[in-house]
């Protein structure tokens, strides 16, 4: 009687170890990789320059037809006449054979640079990787040994020209204290030294979402609510209104800066905002209650 045995396969090595691990991220904050600034701008100028050197020969051959246009009417209809240069440049005439030469390579050149130009824009407004990420790819990657091989193994040594193709999509001090402290499906590093976690950056995002409407309504029905039940207990001093209107108020103002990704200028538009909702709802009872 014969029994099949499963044999375990070995751990994958190399670019297919790496490539696999990057995959397994749900979220893809592990596609982190090279940019060369380097190379790109070393790119750009070396293209300008080769337009700058087709630019000086072109304003050349234009000063040419220029002097040849006085005492030449077949060399005035060329500079004028886009059929009459292709005609000429297929004829042989040199000037014009040469000219349709600087507008080919003009052609190319041009197109060229402004797909860099573009592609380089672009690449500009990738982020940096997380630094939580980037710690625990480290991590996995360069211990006990680095995973690749050449100048590959030191990819990820230049912080400032790394690039995270999907970096988390909330910056908030609220999501990253989350992520810092949500569970995690843990795995041990190739040393088997530390742990790196894992987990679904939805559900923080739906975390977030939750407490972020909490606080919203706790701000606004607690406020309202602490109000009606101070306007109707006896003897309550039109100061304490007062500092009821700081404390909600700078209450709110630190919310925004720690649930949300709101610019200073909406901070203070919106604080504002909330402030004179408080001011007018009482107002009236301010206005109108004796002097104590």
């Amino acid at each position: 009687m014969f029994r099949s045995l499963m044999i375990p396969s070995p751990p994958l090595e190399g670019y297919a170890a790496v490539a696999g691990w990057i995959a397994r991220d749900p979220d893809s904050e592990t596609f982190v990789f090279r940019k060369f600034d380097g190379l790109a701008a070393r790119n750009l100028l070396c293209i300008q320059s080769e337009l700058l050197s087709i630019e000086k020969e072109l304003a050349l051959v234009d000063r040419q037809d220029a002097r040849s246009a006085q005492d030449d009417l077949r060399a005035k209809d060329t500079a004028r006449s886009w059929e009459t240069l292709v005609s000429r440049s297929g004829a042989g005439h040199e000037e014009s054979r040469r000219r349709m030469a600087l507008l080919d390579s003009l052609r190319s050149k041009i197109k060229e640079y402004h797909e860099a130009l573009l592609l380089q824009s672009q690449i500009a407004q990738l982020r940096r990787p997380n630094g939580r990420v980037l710690a625990a790819l480290r991590r996995w990657f360069k211990q006990p040994e680095p995973m690749l091989g050449g100048a590959a193994k030191r990819y990820l040594d230049d912080e400032n020209d790394l690039v995270a193709l999907k970096p988390a999509a909330e910056i908030d001090y609220l999501s990253q204290f989350l992520r810092r402290h949500w569970t995690v499906e843990m795995e041990p590093t190739r040393d088997g030294r530390a742990q790196i976690g894992r987990f679904d950056e939805r559900s923080v995002a739906l975390a977030t979402s939750a407490i972020t409407i909490a606080v919203a309504a706790f701000l606004l029905i607690g406020s309202i609510t602490t109000f009606h039940l101070v306007d109707a207990a006896a003897g309550v001093a039109d100061a304490v209104k007062l500092v009821l209107i700081a404390a909600f108020t700078s209450a709110f103002a630190l919310s925004l800066v720690l649930i949300t990704n709101a610019r200073r200028a909406e901070i203070f538009a919106a604080t504002a905002a909330y402030a004179a909702v408080l001011v007018v709802f009482v107002s009236g009872d301010i206005s109108s209650s004796p002097p104590s």
